[in-house]
């Protein structure tokens, strides 16, 4: 039996619905979903197979208020900060299939998220040290520029955006008015990944120009330990000395073409895309980048680099 919660003044109450004072109301969603001043006391259950939302608006509800929300659908529930409202948590906002928790209200616009089991994330110091906010939760970020050490204090989740550093781009002979191969981007990845001891993180270093005719170099790859690693950014293709086109390289993102050479240079799947093809001997192709493959010579023109993916 299911108790009519919330009770009003002056409402009889049977035996039974009082025997069934824990058996809260269900509310079974199929989309994302905002919450409302009827769901206090209540279990919100998300049902969806894709990704969605489960947003918190201002002046909604008052201190004290609680709504258990859980996910029982494949796709990912995200709780999300509406305007002016922040919520805290020490584990996640995303809940993954069956995954839930309390979301109590402390003032009309701050809430807190108990998680309900699982890993809650971690803590940790490194590199340089920064606060920000994203969909009112409040975050550390840790920037590392050189390879440092990722010092864990409390084992837990840590969400993770890593970029391989920049190929080389390539080099034609002097003897010959012949177009080179612009360098591919490095790779880029993100994720989450559960730490329970130091760590060390490596900055990959920028692959070297070709300066006597050849390819440029791959760069190095940026990681943390041998987790994950995002790889360094092929190199663009060239001319050697012997008047034999070299062709560039693949890596994060490939290099783009050297005239006459054959075969453009892909990026690796999921981290960047594939260099640009040259037009003849005058237009090299563009490095690839994480967003799109580097651009085809045309003519006397060539290739622009591949765009970036903004952050």
């Amino acid at each position: 039996m299911t108790t009519p919660f919330p009770f009003t003044a002056g409402q009889t109450l049977t035996a039974a619905q009082l025997n069934a004072i824990t058996t809260l109301p269900i509310n079974d969603q199929t989309a994302s979903y905002t919450l409302v001043v009827g769901d206090v006391g209540k279990r919100v259950i998300m049902n969806v197979a894709s990704a969605n939302t489960v947003t918190v608006n201002n002046s909604i509800f008052a201190a004290g208020d609680t709504i258990f929300i859980a996910n029982k659908g494949a796709g990912t529930s995200t709780i999300t900060a509406g305007a002016g409202v922040t919520i805290n948590t020490a584990g996640s906002l995303a809940l993954a299939q069956y995954g839930g928790g309390t979301l109590v209200a402390l003032s009309a616009s701050t809430f807190t998220f108990f998680s309900a089991g699982g890993a809650n994330y971690g803590a940790a110091t490194g590199g340089t040290s920064s606060s920000i906010t994203v969909g009112g939760v409040n975050y550390t970020l840790l920037t590392f520029t050189s390879t440092g050490t990722l010092t864990v204090s409390k084992a837990g989740l840590f969400d993770y955006l890593i970029v391989g550093a920049g190929g080389g781009g390539g080099s034609c002979n002097s003897a010959e008015t012949l177009a080179a191969g612009g360098g591919g981007a490095g790779g880029l990845i993100e994720g989450t990944i559960y730490l329970s001891t130091n760590q060390t993180v490596t900055i990959g270093a920028g692959g070297a120009g070709a300066t006597t005719g050849g390819f440029g170099a791959t760069a190095t790859s940026s990681r943390i330990a041998n987790f994950v690693n995002a790889a360094g950014g092929g190199g663009g293709g060239g001319r050697n000395s012997g008047s034999t086109a070299v062709a560039g390289s693949s890596g994060g993102s490939g290099g783009g073409q050297s005239g006459y050479e054959t075969g453009n240079r892909s990026g690796f799947a999921a981290q960047g895309n594939d260099g640009g093809t040259s037009s003849s001997n005058t237009a090299g192709g563009g490095g690839g980048g994480y967003a799109a493959a580097g651009g085809n010579g045309s003519s006397t023109t060539g290739g622009a680099g591949g765009a970036g993916y903004d952050v």
